[in-house]
């Protein structure tokens, strides 16, 4: 019997339990692998490794298990020991090794975090807390719960990244066992896994943890796809084989003919659910793909990478737009290869990667294959900022949204998605997922940038904010003090940052207009009373006021009312009680007149007249328009149109009636634009309808399109919305008018 011995976090050695006799012949009896095993195996990649410290863990996690059975009937603590095994594929430390053996004995066994730290050491017992499960906490969604899940574990791989790989590796063995679990367990965890995990497997650049993560759920989420597909592919085994094996010949041969006799080629069968995405893409079936193999050539350097490329289309034809140089432009997850597609034997597609044995180990093995974990403390070089962006993002996400439905929704748009490289005027690289604008390019700078941006040139061109960004795009973000983020912008952006940052701005603003709102209306509530609103703060009463409508302050009381919470009326009431059913006595105030144009059009808003306006550009209203006004912060009213798209879409707890004040006579300005023939004396007979009309030119701006056509734009002051439909009418009936509008905006 092994016995082991232990090392205290200060050093002292002590003895500990060892592995009991009923356990070693449970785990034997079930073949599951040793200490030993664990350890040699361990010693193939570290040989200097803490083999006592991996022991001690094995021995203490397969007492503790012992009894607990997983689905399958087979003791529970062969989980942890292939968790183990998969984290040394990943060619992890001992501490991840430990952690791997252990990750499951706080959850499942009476065992505290302290214990771990206790037996072990600090480093081992803060894996193990970070890839501890929350199954214990009641929460009352299943999304919320795996909300906060991902929430802990994305603060604890933030601080550790052997935590993310370590639950990765733990969900894999899930998956690879799923089979013992009921149908509906199996589909919602295959769900969470092809959402998450799957795409965090690949943002960390394990290529084969990912395919095998996608293969897993594509069995128990599609099983009669799946079924199908995997008897087509097996069917089809010999032959490709064979297919392969002269593809490899071919291209070894021209390697060693073209000087490059060390390049390793190799082919493979792509996995199941990488071939059922292209079947479904392409809208094929499987007899028709034919690319459903890729080969591998492995280099020296980078330089022989090119080399070999110009050797591949020498031999095989290139198909045009097929090629990808991921070395001069690296992704995000640091993956580095040139991927051509070429027409092979038989006049089959085939799809040839190309990279150093360096490069081909970060494929494999992502940042596993480079993290130095005796160097956590060091601060972080400017490569690896740039590989962790994505993770600093996630983690911001999880700093600024309170909602876990957004964060799960923010997080997998983040995860998943086909990645573009765009470029800064000054050349740096940013990556976006498909489709993204340049309002996301704008705040993947800062989110200054994205609150003021006005506009873009992309490659020196003027763009909309919602055009799609292009691989190689240089694009320039515009910004003017005075730009806001807009309500639309959501409908186009798509990374997880500029949709958090654009919605908070645009709380903030409702938040601020609700205060507004609200404190206009209390005020003027309170004056029908008599009541100033510095009266109303020094009554006896105001402080249960507060308190009855659960606010403490002012401010949120203001809110309160401007979002439409409460009335004006019932805070009156229950500060002043004597006010209930008594008529509001006529406000009797001594108004200072505001100085306006004479004959400009006057607004009456709420039953107040020379209240501060201002007409919405956006429909440009003249009077006998129906009009609605909305509380603009820092703007007065600004008065619409009633059917104007912005005055639908605005906040409705700003709206505020208002009419035209008829007895002050009337006067607006508005646009007309005519367009026309291209003749000589048309201005003329033009401004002629206006003299008869009656209405006044301010200016105009007359121009030539093309042959015999010309856009004539007048802004005229008009009395009303009757007149201004009279000298449109005019104008329509001249001989060379092809069509007349009101320009709005």
């Amino acid at each position: 019997m092994a016995t082991a011995r232990t090392t205290s976090p200060t050093g002292r050695r002590k003895r500990q339990q060892r592995i009991d006799d009923p356990v070693l012949a449970e785990l034997a009896r079930w073949g599951v692998p040793t200490a030993e095993d664990v350890v040699a195996e361990m010693g193939t990649y570290l040989p200097d490794a803490d083999g006592d410290l991996v022991r001690r863990a094995y021995d203490f996690a397969a007492n503790k298990h012992f009894g607990q059975k997983r689905k399958s009937g087979e003791p529970y603590f062969g989980h942890p020991v292939q968790v183990a095994r998969l984290i040394m594929k990943l060619r992890l430390d001992e501490a991840s090794v430990c952690a791997g053996l252990l990750h499951d004995v706080v959850e499942d066994c009476d065992v505290s975090l302290e214990e771990i730290t206790e037996a072990f050491n600090e480093d081992i017992g803060h894996i193990v807390d970070g890839v501890t499960k929350l199954d214990k906490i009641p929460f009352t969604r299943r999304e919320q719960k795996q909300a906060e899940n991902f929430r802990k574990m994305l603060v604890a791989m933030s601080k550790d990244i052997r935590v993310l790989l370590i639950k990765l590796a733990d969900r894999l063995h899930n998956m690879a066992t799923l089979e013992h679990m009921r149908a509906d367990k199996q589909k919602r965890i295959a769900v969470e896994t092809i959402e998450i995990y799957a795409p965090l497997a690949n943002r960390l650049g394990i290529n084969w943890m990912k395919s095998l993560l996608e293969d897993y759920c594509f069995k128990y989420l599609y099983p009669a796809d799946h079924a199908a597909l995997k008897e087509k592919v097996g069917r089809k085994e010999r032959e490709r084989q064979a297919y392969i094996d002269n593809v490899v010949a071919l291209l070894d041969a021209e390697m060693s003919g073209a000087g490059l006799p060390d390049a390793h080629i190799y082919g493979r069968s792509k996995h199941l659910f990488s071939i059922y995405r292209k079947m479904q893409r392409q809208g094929l079936p499987y007899d028709q793909i034919y690319d459903a193999q890729g080969f591998r050539v492995l280099i020296d350097s980078v330089e022989q990478c090119y080399q070999s490329l110009g050797v591949v289309h020498n031999r095989f034809t290139p198909i045009p737009g097929r090629f990808k140089d991921y070395i001069a432009l690296t992704k995000a997850n640091n993956y580095q290869s040139l991927h051509t597609s070429v027409m092979g034997p038989e006049n089959r597609q085939i799809e040839i990667q190309i990279r150093t044995r360096e490069m081909h180990q970060i494929a494999e093995n992502g940042v596993a294959a480079h993290w130095r974990y005796k160097e956590q403390s060091a601060p972080l070089k400017a490569k690896d900022e740039q590989r962790f962006l994505w993770l600093r993002e996630l983690i911001e996400l999880n700093d600024t949204v309170t909602d876990n439905d957004e964060f799960l929704e923010n997080m997998r748009i983040d995860l998943f998605n086909d990645e573009v490289y765009a470029f800064t005027p000054a050349g740096d690289v940013k990556v976006f997922p498909r489709d993204a604008t340049p309002v996301d390019f704008a705040y993947s700078i800062h989110s200054k940038v994205g609150e003021h941006a006005l506009g873009a040139r992309i490659n020196g061109v003027m763009v909309t904010l919602n055009t799609h960004i292009k691989n190689g795009d240089v694009v320039e973000i515009l910004t003017r003090s005075d730009a806001r983020p807009n309500q639309d912008w959501l409908e186009f952006v798509v990374t997880a940052r500029a949709k958090t940052r654009i919605r908070a701005y645009i709380r903030a603003e409702q938040r601020a207009r609700a205060m507004q709102v609200g404190e206009d209306l209390l005020e003027k509530a309170f004056r029908r009373q008599k009541y100033s609103m510095t009266r109303v703060k020094k009554h006896d009463g105001f402080a249960k006021t507060l308190s009855h409508f659960r606010c403490q302050t002012l401010p949120e009381l203001n809110i309160l009312v401007g979002y439409g919470k409460t009335n004006a009326s019932d805070i009156v009431e229950h500060l002043l009680p004597e006010a209930r059913g008594k008529e509001p006595e006529e406000e009797v105030e001594v108004k200072r007149p505001r100085r306006r144009r004479d004959g400009q059009a006057g607004i009456v808003v709420d039953g107040i007249n020379d209240v501060v306006v201002r007409m919405a550009k956006c429909c440009s209203p003249v009077p006998g328009d129906d009009i609605v006004g909305f509380v603009t912060r820092g703007r007065g009213i600004t008065v619409h149109v009633r059917n104007c798209p912005r005055a639908i879409d605005s906040d409705p707890m700003r709206q505020i009636d208002c009419d035209w004040d008829v007895s002050r006579g009337s006067a607006a300005t508005v646009m007309v634009r005519v367009h026309t023939g291209n003749s000589p004396g048309m201005l003329a007979e033009m401004t002629e309808k206006f003299h008869i009309v009656g209405v006044n030119i301010l200016q105009a701006h007359c121009r030539a399109t093309h042959a015999n056509r010309a856009v004539n734009e007048f802004e005229l002051e008009v009395t009303d919305r009757a007149q201004l439909e009279q000298v449109l009418e005019a104008l329509g009936r001249l001989d060379f008018v092809h069509r007349v509008e009101r320009v709005r905006g």
